[in-house]
């Protein structure tokens, strides 16, 4: 796939990966409609395109939002032939030390809802052009996490409604691309609450980016990184007990 002149939309390009991932397909030509929340740091993404990049600021937890996104997109750019969902969420806390129990809700518009209805707005457009969808899912996708339960269960939901929307628009010609990262240095612990330190041997938004970016161009299906996360989901499927326990320590001491 060759991204010179082609109308993406990424969401969730005020910061991290998905500001990196803007950047990187600008640089490859393609013309793009940013979301985001917030303006100011949608304006600092677009500048750094430095090439057709128009914003729209968007609460993806609202349903008349995700639709709007799509119609001031195709007005924009005049169609479109790829979605990129990056916006998202997280949470830190134990469930048992959960007090509102309307953060589940929140991270489910956010994470899974609002991916659903931008793609279902955005379908038609994307069928005329045989075009892409692409998911930034996490590892926490395809397997569980102490003190991730409302991210997980959000981004469970994500993959199978993706798993499901690749068999279904096959034969449209419209390829489904699921991406699950582990740790990424993106800013997205801070803005849940916890400490700024991101965790040993995160990968930066950058490189994970143009990972992406790559996996985009192929046309893949699935990408997991970094790439040994692959043997860890073959050896959950054999030894689970193991598995929990490496996950278990791997998020120790991560909680506020």
């Amino acid at each position: 796939m060759s991204f010179a002149g082609k109308a993406i939309i990424v969401t969730g390009a005020s910061a991290g990966i998905g500001r990196e991932l803007a950047i990187a397909l600008a640089a490859r030509g393609a013309r793009l409609a940013l979301a985001a929340r917030r303006r100011p740091e949608l304006e600092e993404t677009a500048a750094a395109c430095r090439g057709e990049a128009v914003i729209l600021p968007t609460d993806l937890a609202r349903p008349d939002a995700c639709r709007a996104l799509v119609d001031g997109a195709v007005a924009a750019l005049g169609g479109i032939d790829a979605v990129v969902h990056d916006a998202g969420i997280t949470m830190h806390a134990r469930f048992d030390e959960v007090r509102d129990l309307s953060l589940y809700e929140t991270l489910m518009r956010v994470n899974y809802l609002g991916p659903v209805h931008v793609t279902h707005r955005a379908l038609p457009h994307l069928r005329a052009r045989r075009g892409l969808v692409v998911a930034v899912s996490s590892l926490l996708g395809l397997t569980g996490a102490p003190t991730r339960t409302g991210y997980a269960a959000s981004k469970h939901a994500l993959q199978g409604f993706m798993d499901s929307l690749r068999l279904e628009v096959a034969a449209d010609g419209i390829d489904v691309l699921v991406v699950s990262p582990g740790f990424v240095a993106t800013g997205i612990r801070a803005r849940a609450g916890h400490a700024a330190v991101e965790p040993r041997r995160a990968m930066t938004a950058a490189a994970c980016a143009a990972r992406i970016v790559d996996a985009m161009a192929r046309r893949r299906r699935e990408v997991l990184i970094p790439g040994s996360a692959r043997a860890l989901q073959a050896l959950r499927l054999i030894a689970p007990g193991v598995v929990d326990r490496f996950i278990a320590r791997a998020f120790a001491g991560r909680r506020p």
